[in-house]
């Protein structure tokens, strides 16, 4: 009997550890926060110029991307034939998707608030509720044999995205999202591996972006970006909010 008693406290030992262990998913977002340099230092950067470059279909490519806290989103592929640009501001979105050509599509009014999601610099799972986002934590998954938390995210908008995060660098390994727009992906949206961290004024980026199509609507885009120049905080010339 009395060895009864004892495995049965056992059980009840291993069951408390066991849920005492296991993560929340403010946990592991706080986790994620501080591996990237912190919440506060996040919350910083207000501004930022990244410039890259790509290769598509046996195409070198320049990405620039601009972007200011809640104001602006840009960007720029650069080509032998011209420049494509997508472009989100608080007030709408454009889209120019035609090297050569002065065409320059506004997005429609009822999808502006889905693409507007890319305003947000901070992070979008820093401060997930304030910003009337929804987050879960699904449990755990595997990303190139690294064991990662695997959250999901619904944005106020009604966009989805899901995030996994490295269980011991905290680090985010891979994203996935809903398309931005109909007809410019497939539905199944883009994946996004994270490589190559970097320290760039105190907050960690990664300097490496695959991506990988889940449909052959958006084959094209499949490939590495490699981000060599990453600045925080300059001074935006107010023409990158000119969709002209």
């Amino acid at each position: 009997m009395r060895n009864l008693i004892l495995f049965g406290l056992l059980i009840i030992l291993l069951l408390a550890v066991q849920f005492t262990s296991a993560k929340t998913v403010d946990e592991v977002i706080e986790k994620y926060l501080r591996a990237r340099g912190g919440k506060d230092k996040l919350a910083s950067v207000k501004s930022i110029y990244m410039e890259g470059a790509k290769e598509i279909m046996g195409r070198d490519m320049t990405v620039k991307v601009v972007k200011e806290q809640d104001k602006l989103s840009r960007t720029e592929i650069e080509t032998s034939v011209g420049t494509d640009f997508v472009m989100i501001t608080a007030k709408g979105a454009w889209v120019s998707s035609h090297p050569g050509y002065e065409v320059v599509e506004k997005i429609a009014d009822e999808d502006l608030a889905i693409w507007q999601t890319a305003l947000d610099i901070s992070d979008p799972l820093s401060d997930y509720i304030a910003k009337g986002h929804k987050a879960e934590l699904l449990g755990k998954d595997t990303v190139e044999g690294n064991n990662c938390y695997k959250i999901k995210l619904t944005t106020g908008a009604g966009r989805e995205m899901m995030f996994w995060v490295d269980t011991i660098t905290g680090l985010l390994s891979q994203s996935t999202g809903s398309p931005i727009g109909a007809g410019i992906w497939n539905e199944k949206g883009i994946l996004t591996l994270y490589k190559n961290y970097k320290e760039v004024a105190g907050v960690l980026f990664a300097h490496t972006y695959e991506t990988r199509s889940a449909g052959t609507n958006a084959q094209g885009i499949d490939g590495e970006i490699f981000f060599h120049t990453i600045l925080v905080n300059p001074t935006i010339d107010h023409k990158m909010y000119s969709p002209a």
